[in-house]
C-alpha cells in the first residue's frame, strides 16, 4: 500500500532531476552576457577598458554591453584621453572590434549639454542608463559588473 506513493515520489523526483539536468545542458554552451557600468570618469574607464580587453581574452565569446552615464561617458567622446594621454578611442575601436557595445545615457547628454555629435561613433545612446542596466539584468539575463 505504502509502495506506490514511494515509487509516484521516486519517479516524480527522477523526471524532475532530468528536466533540470536537460534544462542546464542546453544552456551550458550559451555565451556569458555580462554588463559593465561606467559612472565614474576616466580612472574607472581606464581600469574598466582593460578589464573587458581581459575578459575576452579569457573568453571571447562573452556578449558585454558597456552602460556609460554621468562622468562615465567622458571617455566616450572625441579627444578623451587617459592620465597618461592615450587616446581613449583606440581601445574602445578595439573593443567594438571584438563585439562590445558601448550605450551611453541620454539624460545625461543632455544635463551636461554634450552634443550627441560629440560621442566616438561606437556608441549608441539609450534613453536612461540606470534604466539600460536595470532592463539587460532583468530582462535579458546579464551580470553586473562595475569596475
Amino acid at each position: 500500500m505504502h509502495l506506490l506513493p514511494r515509487m509516484t515520489r521516486a519517479l516524480l523526483a527522477f523526471f524532475a532531476a532530468a528536466t533540470m539536468s536537460f534544462a542546464w545542458a542546453a544552456g551550458k554552451d550559451d555565451p556569458i552576457k555580462v554588463v559593465y557600468h561606467f559612472d565614474a570618469g576616466f580612472e574607472q574607464a581606464t581600469k574598466g577598458l582593460r578589464n573587458i580587453k581581459n575578459h575576452l581574452d579569457v573568453d571571447p565569446k562573452t556578449k558585454i554591453v558597456v552602460v556609460a552615464h554621468a562622468q562615465g561617458v567622458q571617455f566616450l567622446l572625441d579627444g578623451a584621453v587617459n592620465a597618461t594621454g592615450n587616446p581613449f578611442n583606440i581601445p574602445v575601436e578595439e573593443l567594438a572590434a571584438r563585439g562590445v557595445e558601448f550605450r551611453v545615457c541620454e539624460i545625461t547628454l543632455k544635463s551636461n549639454k554634450i552634443d550627441p555629435k560629440k560621442l566616438l561613433p561606437q556608441t549608441k545612446l539609450v534613453p536612461s542608463g540606470v534604466v539600460e542596466i536595470g532592463r539587460l539584468q532583468a530582462k535579458e539575463g546579464f551580470a553586473y559588473l562595475k569596475p
